[in-house]
């Protein structure tokens, strides 16, 4: 956070960041989720979780292992088919009402079937 004070005691530290208005504080947590605009998600397990005060602002410091996930679900020709066989459809419809439900079949063939 401060270079050059790698051997500074932590509770030194500690009274400096109080001087300067800041305080840290750790936040147990077993995962982090940050939902993203485009609808996929980042999905950070075994965090590493600070909380930071400065000046009347918060900040959040995350780290730990993290992995995208896509909103989209894999549609495969397999369901596309068992789609157009349940539902009596062509593949087109099958297709489609796959991407609506976001690769549910069984929503697919309910949404299809009325």
């Amino acid at each position: 956070m401060f270079p050059g004070l790698g051997g500074l005691n932590p509770k030194k530290m500690q009274a400096m960041m109080k001087q300067l208005g800041m305080d840290q504080k750790e936040i147990p947590a077993s995962r982090v989720t940050i939902e993203k605009a485009d609808g996929g998600k980042i999905v950070i397990e075994n965090p590493s979780v600070t909380k930071i005060s400065m000046q009347g602002q918060e900040s959040f410091q995350v780290s730990g292992e993290f992995k995208e996930e896509s909103e989209k679900q894999e549609i495969t020709d397999e369901d596309v088919k068992t789609i157009m066989e349940k539902a009596n459809v062509s593949e087109e419809e099958s297709r489609k009402a796959l991407e609506e439900s976001k690769g549910d079949l069984a929503e697919a063939i309910l949404k299809l079937s009325e």
